[in-house]
């Protein structure tokens, strides 16, 4: 059995598809375009929803790219993943974008171009201090574990 967190979902347009997901237990939630749009390749857009959630406190949304359409058509999100505040209250828009070098992505309304995954946040108060705790990793940087 699953435990349910309840998220407000706001229709801002009447052709808005309330999202949901493909199956039971699913971590993301399906976004839907909310118009037609045609990404030539390497062209982003601003893809509206037509809907605004009310995250609760101590919660974030996560708009990530859907796995299908990404190695099918090249369709992924430039800011992956976007982030959406709990405060926030506007429209859900996803900044898509074609990586496909050579072929078009057609985005028809109410087609799947992002999904939605809500996740609990702490808060975080920093703490300025003259030295960090020492691991083992120290401060190596991008790539200092090596290729296995």
């Amino acid at each position: 059995m699953f435990d349910f967190l309840e998220l407000p979902v706001k229709k801002l347009n009447s052709e808005a598809v309330i999202p949901e997901s493909a199956y039971e237990g699913d971590a993301g939630i399906d976004l839907r375009s909310l118009v037609d749009v045609t990404l030539q390749p390497f062209e982003r857009a601003l893809v509206p929803t037509g809907l605004a959630v009310a995250i609760p406190e101590g919660y974030a949304g996560f708009v990530l790219p859907r796995s299908g359409s990404a190695i099918k058509q090249g369709l992924s999100l430039v800011n992956a993943p976007g982030l959406i505040d709990s405060g926030y209250r506007g429209e859900l828009g996803c900044i898509c974008i074609n990586l496909d070098a050579q072929v078009p992505i057609e985005i028809k309304a109410g087609d799947r171009i992002a999904q939605l995954v809500i996740m609990k946040v702490e808060q975080v108060k920093l703490l300025e201090v003259n030295e960090l705790s020492e691991t083992s990793r120290g401060a190596g940087g991008f790539g200092s574990s090596g290729v296995q």
